[in-house]
């Protein structure tokens, strides 16, 4: 019969065999925290145009575990309010909360490069499962963490009472930190944010470090880890890809209405020198965020069952719109920002350098700026003034 803990003990070898759990006192926090209290309630699992939920009372025991010990990102809360509870039907919705995937979850642990000493603030609680592996090792008073949404923050809490761990859940705006209980040795975010906080910087300890997904975009976004200096900057790398919600301050409303009447009067039109379709890729997708921030990229068909892309800003009031001519793409653009120009160039010049992955992207942030840029590339260069 199966329990949780030979599931636990499961994931962990799973883990272990993936490379991904390194550090002994890691795979013993994976061992030893029963991650079902932290989906209680329930989950909703995506069946591809709805959301089945799935609750632990509803569901026989054998099962349950197999679910929540999956490898699997297992989605919490829909539409900022909804919980697998409160229906017995599939609904559609936008996921808002959830458990994040295992192996991404120790990854990012793991990057921290934590030591038993440390004190740790941690941006979007969420289930608190992730706070519960970090409480395992470091203990539950060195270790802090913010949940903006207090229903989400309130059954984190319970949750890890319920496992032994007392520490300290905050209901607020986690892009503010917490400077009440600063400074830490480590900030880890598990949201996305378009630009890493400067209070997080403030609020960490010279040597300390600072992990978080940058990007707002659902794919192309980097987990950016720095180092803080102290002169009160952060310098490092985007270490990898990385795939969060984001920071819901931050997150992009999609635009609505007639997309055609937002492109109908353009400045000018020319040539693609680099087709649209690139910016399905990660790393494009992550140029194009630096080259032009704020960019939304808006894929549909049109009436004549023809493909067409846009990017819009609508802070810059500024799109383009592209138009496929076989094999051709033809860009349309206005507003006071060439945006295409911007993106194009920056692109043509990553093709030129080899196509370095986001690894090769490194990041220094302070108090006046972000400036990202790639070493083997003197062109590739982005620098976003926070004035």
């Amino acid at each position: 019969m199966t329990d949780s803990a030979s599931e636990r003990r499961r994931m962990a070898a799973l883990l272990t065999c993936k490379g991904a759990l390194k550090s002994p006192w890691l795979r013993a926090a994976v061992e030893t925290v029963p991650r079902e209290h932290f989906l209680h309630p329930g989950v909703f699992l995506n069946e591809g145009r709805s959301w089945r939920p799935v609750t632990a009372l509803g569901t026989d025991p054998e099962d349950w575990l197999k679910i929540v010990y999956s490898l699997d990102t297992l989605t919490t809360q829909l539409d900022g309010h909804l919980t697998a509870e409160q229906t017995c039907e599939p609904v559609t919705g936008v996921p808002t909360s959830s458990s994040t995937d295992p192996t991404t979850v120790v990854n990012m642990i793991e990057a921290l490069d934590l030591t038993a000493e440390h004190r740790a603030l941690e941006i979007g609680t969420g289930t608190g499962y992730s706070t519960a592996l970090m409480c395992h090792y470091l203990g539950e008073d060195n270790v802090t963490t913010v949940e903006v949404d207090p229903q989400v923050a309130a059954r984190a809490d319970a949750a890890l009472e319920t496992v032994g761990y007392s520490t300290w859940t905050v209901t607020g705006d986690g892009l503010l930190g917490h400077p009440r209980r600063a400074p830490y040795d480590r900030v880890i975010s598990t949201c996305a944010v378009r630009r890493i906080p400067y209070t997080w910087v403030r609020q960490t300890r010279p040597g300390g470090i600072v992990l978080s997904t940058v990007g707002s975009w659902p794919w192309g976004t980097g987990l950016a880890k720095l180092t803080v200096g102290d002169d009160g900057t952060a310098e490092g790398a985007i270490i990898g890809r990385s795939s969060f919600m984001q920071a819901r301050a931050q997150a992009m409303t999609p635009l609505a209405g007639d997309l055609s009447a937002r492109a109908a009067y353009a400045d000018d039109d020319r040539p693609a020198l680099v087709s649209p379709l690139i910016l399905e890729e990660w790393v494009p997708a992550f140029l194009a965020q630096l080259a032009a921030p704020g960019v939304q990229l808006v894929c549909v068909t049109r009436s004549d069952d023809a493909p067409s892309r846009y990017l819009f800003d609508p802070e810059r009031e500024s799109f383009a719109e592209f138009i496929a001519d076989g094999e051709s793409w033809t860009v349309r653009q206005g507003g006071p920002v060439a945006l295409w120009d911007d993106i194009e160039r920056s692109l043509v010049a990553w093709q030129n350098a080899g196509e370095p992955d986001i690894d090769a992207i490194r990041l220094r942030v302070t108090t006046a700026s972000h400036l990202y840029w790639i070493d083997q590339s003197p062109s590739l260069r982005w620098e976003h003034r926070l004035s």
